[in-house]
């Protein structure tokens, strides 16, 4: 047996003014066959799992393509062309093959198809035939549509977030595979679309609210025939018609039970919709808490999410830090500084020198301080743990560390660099325990390595285009009626759209 592995992987945020090029995807993964085992066979990443799930069920795995782009805004129309174009090569190539393991991540919007995902998994179901098993992957951050359901004999969607379940779920897909292709079982799957959106802040999955909603899940998932209850989080900010939550379910050989199951879920979540609202704490009230606990306490900036799409230069809360003196470290996105710094001696002091604040004027005006310069990088780093999002390497570019005149620590980076990893610092020569504060930009992705040195964790409600206030936003797309937006609507409207 041969099976196909393929993958276009963004998370797409419509509410940033910028564009997400083929150079974007290009500059994470863009590689093809034989390249995709190397960099990925031992990884966290669900690939990693295809490729080891289908060699212990004696499958031979051929890989065909894995392109990502870090999350940012809309793919152009120019690149998702590309991209169509690519698949349509590229997938022939592998020639006949007994199935297929995809990997979309769910929240891709393109200028050519809003519904990128759909868009391109149709094409691809139409390239191979309606008789080859596609069993798909998908981020619980997905805003998952009907047409990625109909591309695909079965959908595992991560059960975690922070997301450290991926190889699992990569396996648990080639598992699934192997027992479809020797014919012992034939999957079948149905969703239902609730009509709520999970407020980000609301989505740990160890916790409550998600945490009970888990189990539930679990438990259905014990009941004979049935292979998989998989809960689809939803990415609020991607202003697409499947914008929200939904549930996918696998069975075998019986789309009624599936169908039943995830409109069971669909009323359980619509009967708890208040407890999905977010909590918002202000800039101020976290710093208060801050100061009160002991460090380090990590402070998850969400309007400046860089795994949300975020500029990642956010200085709303390093100007509050500055105002009260106290011991912080935060990391922007700053080439124009780093470049800045170049020529600068390490210990040399810079006057009046501006950090972060210039991608938009949305997530606050640049940061003015005298500096001292503590170190330069090449900026890579590799994570060896298991960590949200599976990647072992990371290039930050060219990166300097400087010590504000009031004792603030500032890493400068030359790429929008995520905060999955410790050893963004480490490698740095910065040491996390030493502060009562690390800012970390994101909200539930950085736990799962900032949790080893940081007691207390805060969420705090920051301005930005990953706002967690989603009043902020300006929607266009998004289907009506949809909970918290609307909060007034008979509970079994809104099961499904388009």
């Amino acid at each position: 047996m041969r099976v196909g592995i393929l993958s276009i992987q963004h998370e797409s945020n419509t509410f940033i003014n910028g564009v997400t090029t083929l150079n974007d995807f290009r500059n994470d993964a863009f590689l093809f066959g034989n390249d995709i085992r190397e960099q990925y066979q031992n990884s966290a990443h669900e690939i990693g799992g295809f490729l080891a799930g289908l060699e212990e069920e004696g499958i031979e795995a051929v890989p065909v393509l894995f392109a990502r782009a870090i999350p940012g805004g809309t793919i152009d129309r120019k690149t998702a062309e590309a991209l169509i174009g690519i698949l349509k090569e590229e997938v022939p190539k592998a020639g006949p093959l007994d199935g297929w393991l995809v990997a979309p991540h769910g929240a891709a919007v393109s200028e050519l198809d809003r519904d990128f995902d759909g868009f391109w998994l149709q094409i691809f179901r139409d390239l191979i035939g309606p008789d080859v098993p596609v069993i798909c992957t998908l981020d619980a951050h997905a805003n998952l549509s009907e047409r990625m359901v109909a591309s695909c004999q079965a959908t595992i969607v991560y059960r975690t977030n922070p997301h450290i379940d991926q190889r699992e779920r990569g396996l648990e897909a080639a598992r699934l595979m192997a027992r479809t292709l020797e014919g012992e079982v034939m999957p079948t799957q149905r969703a239902a679309f609730p009509s709520l959106a999970i407020n980000i802040e609301r989505q740990q999955t160890s916790i409550e609210p998600c945490a009970s909603l888990y189990r539930l899940a679990d438990d259905f998932c014990q009941q004979p025939g049935v292979l998989q209850v998989s809960i689809v989080l939803g990415f609020p900010y991607a202003d697409v018609e499947e914008m929200g939550t939904s549930f996918v379910v696998v069975t075998d050989r019986n789309p009624e039970l599936a169908e039943q199951i995830a409109n069971e879920l669909a009323g359980v979540v619509m009967q708890r919709r208040d407890e999905f609202e977010a909590q918002l704490i202000s800039i101020d009230e976290a710093l208060d808490q801050a100061e009160r606990l002991p460090g380090p306490v990590c402070l998850l900036d969400m309007g400046d999410n860089v795994g949300g799409g975020a500029t990642a230069d956010g200085t709303f809360l390093l100007h509050a830090i500055h105002k009260r003196r106290l011991s912080a470290f935060v990391c922007l996105f700053d080439p124009e500084a780093v470049s800045r710094c170049r020529d600068v001696a390490v210990g040399e002091t810079i006057t009046s020198f501006a950090m972060g604040g210039k991608s938009d004027h949305r997530h606050g005006s640049p940061f003015v301080a005298d500096i001292r310069t503590i170190s330069r990088h090449d900026g890579t780093f590799r994570e060896d743990l298991v960590r949200h999002g599976g990647s072992v390497e990371f290039k930050m570019g060219p990166t300097v560390v400087v010590q504000t005149d009031g004792g603030v620590t500032i890493m400068l980076t030359s790429h929008r660099t995520p905060p999955f990893s410790l050893k963004q610092l480490t490698s740095c020569g910065v040491d996390p325990t030493a502060f009562q504060i690390l800012v970390a930009k994101g909200v539930h992705a950085p736990i799962a390595a900032y949790q080893e040195v940081c007691p207390h964790m805060i969420r705090v409600n920051t301005p930005g285009v990953t706002s967690a206030d989603l009043s902020q936003f300006m929607y266009e797309f998004r289907r009506r009626p949809l909970f918290p937006f609307e909060r007034t609507f008979p509970l079994t409207t809104g099961d499904h759209f388009g």
